[in-house]
């Protein structure tokens, strides 16, 4: 993956929606998610649609989360829309190469094996018996005195035949015929994590959606990402930002230190340092995962920023409940 996908994948992880999607996947709700077919709208992914609100909207979620290396997809269906009014409410018809009607006859072709008689099934049918029309010999044995040699078409509204119809679609909604060659005709995939965005998210972008939530649940206003206007004028974002209900100040700043390694550096301490300085918050939390540097420990106790140090979903709440939300 190169560091603009990464860069891109992380603008992605301080979406909402994307937290819930995403979270889905790291808690085994989902190990793949497929698509379900909808008779008007073609495939659709509820799951992403509950989440986004607005159906029209999952597509392009998908796709960008694609993009960015967040998602993998494999090829699931392909589906045919019809031109005019974009529904996949769509019908197929055999259509007889002459007249272009669908009214056409489907019948078995039977070869009587000893003679060579070939002819459709309806010709050798007597009552409930297979007799060959040229010989008159009853075959009673497939494989040995009979076997299938193919189809065989007849038009009921020209009256020819032919071996092979020519393939055409009805859109049931709006009623136009089309061909092949002017329907939409579109990929449907299913999806699942990447290994980075695995690794990514289990580091702690992820934890941005049960910080959310418990904010919430307590009464906050939350932003994520929040972005503030410090005394310099300059704008300043954070992972979170919170405020009780109905205050105008008494904000909460909240950022994330994750590392690949065991330790996170600090840099995010002093990063945030930087911007708390200039936005002068009621309160600065740094969630480390999964542990702060000695180093950073000191800088953050000089800095005044609360440190909370956490591996999984349930401890970063609990550690943040203990450090960040006590008066």
């Amino acid at each position: 993956m190169s560091k603009a996908s990464k860069d891109q994948r992380i603008k992605l992880y301080k979406d909402h929606n994307v937290q819930l999607l995403v979270s889905k996947f790291v808690s085994g709700e989902l190990s793949k998610l497929n698509p379900v077919y909808d008779d008007k709208y073609g495939y659709r992914y509820p799951v992403v649609d509950a989440i986004v609100g607005d159906p029209s909207s999952t597509d392009e979620l998908l796709r960008s989360l694609f993009e960015a290396g967040v998602l993998k997809r494999e090829l699931y269906d392909k589906i045919v829309y019809c031109p005019s009014c974009n529904t996949a409410n769509v019908s197929m018809h055999y259509c007889c190469p002459h007249c272009k009607s669908f009214d056409i006859r489907k019948s078995a072709l039977i070869e009587h094996i000893q003679c060579g008689y070939i002819d459709t099934e309806e010709k050798f049918r007597k009552d409930d018996k297979l007799v060959c029309p040229r010989c008159r010999k009853e075959l009673t044995k497939p494989g040995v005195d009979y076997h299938k040699a193919g189809v065989w078409c007849t038009c009921n509204e020209c009256g020819k035949s032919f071996d092979i119809p020519v393939p055409a679609h009805f859109c049931r909604d709006c009623h136009r015929n089309f061909s092949f060659e002017e329907s939409l005709y579109r990929d449907v995939y299913s999806y699942s994590l990447t290994p980075e965005a695995m690794k990514e998210a289990t580091l702690g972008w992820i934890l941005i959606t049960p910080i959310r939530e418990f904010l919430e649940s307590r009464g906050f206003e939350v932003e994520s990402p929040g972005f503030l206007k410090g005394k310099s004028g300059a704008s300043h974002m954070f992972d979170i930002t919170a405020s009780p209900t109905g205050v105008e100040r008494n904000i909460t700043v909240i950022d994330l230190a994750t590392s690949t390694d065991d330790i996170a550096s600090e840099q995010p301490v002093i990063a945030m340092f930087a911007k708390i300085y200039d936005v002068s918050p009621e309160r600065a939390c740094l969630i480390a995962i999964p542990r702060m540097s000695e180093n950073g420990k000191k800088l953050a106790a000089l800095y005044k920023i609360q440190l909370v140090e956490a591996k999984d979903q349930k401890e970063v709440i609990k550690e943040f409940e203990k450090v960040c939300m006590t008066e």
